[in-house]
């Protein structure tokens, strides 16, 4: 076993040797015009900006943490959760790197070879993001494994990895969404509805502040985010390893040894993503190969062949290390259940919803919002049945360590499914460009077709990154109750009717509801100094409206950095904060209940707010195409309205639900030993 522990961080080098390999095939396409680079330039100048002053702040609130580890847990976790916070924000900054070098080339192919080579660009440019997340989680926590992991008594330390990640992906997802809506927010209102000007109009000053938000938001704060439950799935799954009964190694893994089945039962998890890894690059191997087809057909063939091939390869992988096939149903059922969640999705966000809350906008915007506050609540039942599907099968199949491996099933090809997802933003930024550099209508229709299927793929990535970070929660938290059992002698027990453990649940249910009060409230309040800025500008600058003069991006760009930096500073510590608070003050048992409650909280807001979100965006973009009077109609005025609100909605508050409730877990597993 020892001999295979450098096989993880080495196919994640080889991960991020083809990433880099994709980014120079990026790079080959022609940017285009000088006006087009110039757009181009702008939008990758503001999110190197914002991107710098966030992971500047983000380094003082990590070495206070690192201090505090250091001092309470040891040298060894502290140097984890250094190695997690590191991994986590690499991946975020190279695919928003890489996402801002692909925007431009996507509109120039898009405007010179037509569709198919502009989706190969848009692809492309996603995939890096996709890799950079998988090979980047490979090498930082196969490294910590192999030094820290393989001894079930020192195996605690890389808990310090999975809670570097989640910090980090906590301050970029809500930092990231914060700027993007509070943008996008004043750009529309604004520009749509007061001006009467189209969505990316080179006038709007604050336009290329929204292009900037779709790569800190919708890229960096979504790599983030997926990387925490990814590594997070795996640390669960290697701790409810180290802490296995004999009884349970021997049902596992029938025909070794203690000591060897449970070394094979914590590496699992670790080859389990390394097989998804080659499994994704095989994927977007065969997603170029179909670019000539219809781009629809070529992703999800991209999504749904990658998760069929990676079940294939991880029943070959199960038998092969010797352990029982029961472990690979639950690995099998954790990522058919990621596609599960994902068609919900869809369905909720570009289907017959839709349509609905669009012709509710006969009535005006007070309908919009009920209809798609409607459709948001009715789609949380779907996911839920799904995850309780997954979770009772995975158990049946192998205990508490089969929620475990279903959660790294259905992250496991992470590499396809964040390179679908990140393609959107990569589409969307083609046609705002497109729009700016006033490139004609046919090149608009080919990046708006792109761009709605982006919308669509975001989607369904965010409905699989509320799954992901369910199923990893939920085996955090298993692990947490593992190695509390373990280390009290068998004396730890979450009861209903223990007055702790039922003041902890409602903390844990309320925390999530300040969390998304703190964020809404952020862009809201962001966005009033946007707009202000926005009409101040419009009513300035002489010929602005007339496009004789140029506005003043740069002043839209800070207002929207300083605004995301100022406020992503809460939401963070009051996550970091809430598990050491309550496991010191009220014991265990309470921080047990604290992490219940948080759970059924963020899982159910997430996806109300996700899929809200997104049925309101595609219910405007519904009648912008033509339907129920189009562009400029009331109907339009009122899917505007309820656009509007969804976008804090799905982009801000929504994914923050996420990375809170794993932030809260992996805190309380890092606490673990001390609560013990």
């Amino acid at each position: 076993m020892t001999d295979l522990l450098i096989w993880p961080p080495l196919l994640g080098v080889l991960g991020m040797v083809v990433a880099v390999i994709i980014y120079m095939v990026v790079r080959s396409y022609d940017p285009g015009s000088d006006a087009l680079k110039k757009i181009a330039d702008a939008i990758h100048e503001g999110a190197m900006v914002f991107m710098k002053r966030e992971y500047t702040q983000l380094t003082i609130f990590a070495a206070v943490l690192v201090v505090a580890i250091f001092f309470s847990l040891g040298s060894s976790t502290a140097i984890a959760f250094l190695a997690g916070a590191i991994s986590s924000a690499c991946a975020g900054w190279f695919g928003m790197y890489t996402a801002t070098q692909a925007n431009v080339r996507t509109t120039n192919a898009a405007h010179t070879d037509g569709q198919a080579s502009a989706l190969s660009v848009a692809f492309f440019g996603g995939s890096i993001m996709g890799l950079a997340v998988a090979s980047l989680g490979l090498i930082g926590l196969g490294s910590v494994y192999y030094f820290f992991g393989g001894d079930p008594e020192t195996a605690h330390h890389i808990h310090g990895f999975g809670m570097g990640g989640s910090v980090v992906a906590l301050f970029s997802r809500v930092g990231g969404g914060i700027y993007t809506k509070s943008a996008d927010v004043g750009a529309d209102l604004v520009g749509k509805l007061e001006q009467g000007i189209p969505e990316d109009d080179p006038r709007n000053p604050g336009v290329i502040a929204d292009n900037v938000g779709d790569n800190v938001g919708d890229v960096a704060g979504m790599g983030s985010d997926i990387f925490e439950s990814y590594v997070g799935s795996m640390i669960a799954t290697i701790a409810i390893a180290s802490t296995l009964a004999a009884a349970s190694i021997s049902a596992l893994a029938p025909n070794m040894s203690e000591g060897d089945g449970r070394a094979t039962l914590m590496f699992l998890p670790l080859a389990l993503a390394s097989t998804g890894l080659i499994c994704s690059i095989l994927g977007i191997i065969a997603v170029r190969a179909m670019s000539t087809f219809e781009p629809a057909k070529a992703l999800r063939f991209g999504m749904i062949g990658t998760t069929i091939l990676f079940m294939a390869a991880a029943y070959v992988l199960v038998n092969l290390v010797g352990l029982t096939t029961s472990i690979w149903y639950a690995v099998l059922f954790g990522a058919a259940g990621g596609i599960c969640i994902g068609l919900i999705t869809e369905y909720y966000t570009a289907s017959t919803p839709v349509v609905n809350i669009a012709e509710s906008g006969k009535t005006g915007p007070a309908t919009v919002m009920i209809t798609g506050l409607s459709v948001g609540m009715q789609s949380v039942v779907g996911p839920l049945i799904v995850i309780c599907a997954i979770i009772w099968v995975s158990t049946e199949m192998a205990g508490l360590y089969g929620v475990g491996v279903a959660a790294v099933g259905l992250l496991a090809t992470v590499g396809m499914t964040m390179a679908v997802d990140a393609y959107g933003p990569v589409a969307d930024n083609a046609g705002g460009i497109a729009e700016m550099g006033g490139l004609g209508e046919e090149t608009r229709a080919i990046t708006d077709s792109l761009d709605e299927l982006g919308n669509t793929t975001a989607a369904m990535g965010k409905g699989f990154a509320i799954g992901a970070a369910a199923l990893a929660a939920l085996a955090i938290i298993a692990a947490f109750v593992e190695v509390l059992t373990l280390e009290r002698g068998g004396n730890f027990v979450l009861h209903i009717g223990d007055p702790n453990v039922l003041i902890g649940l409602f903390i844990g249910g309320l925390v999530p509801f300040l969390i998304a009060s703190i964020t809404m409230t952020a862009v809201g309040d962001a966005a009033m100094d946007m707009i202000e800025e926005i009409r101040r500008q419009f009513r300035d600058i002489p010929g602005l409206m007339e496009g004789t003069a140029e506005p003043d991006n740069a002043k839209c760009v800070d207002i929207a950095t300083a605004a995301a930096l100022k406020r992503m500073l809460l939401p963070g510590v009051i996550a970091v904060a809430v598990p050491p608070l309550v496991g010191f003050t009220l014991g265990a048992e309470a921080l047990g209940g604290t992490l219940g409650g948080g759970l059924i909280g963020c899982v159910l807001l997430a996806l109300t707010m996700a899929n809200a979100g997104g049925a309101w965006d595609n219910a405007k973009k519904y009648v912008e195409k033509g339907n129920l009077g189009g562009k400029g109609s009331e109907v339009h005025a009122a899917a505007v309205v309820g656009d509007t609100v969804g976008d804090p909605f799905k982009d801000t508050s929504g994914p923050s639900m996420n990375i809170l409730i794993n932030v809260m877990a992996i805190v309380s597993l890092v606490i673990a030993p001390l609560l013990a």
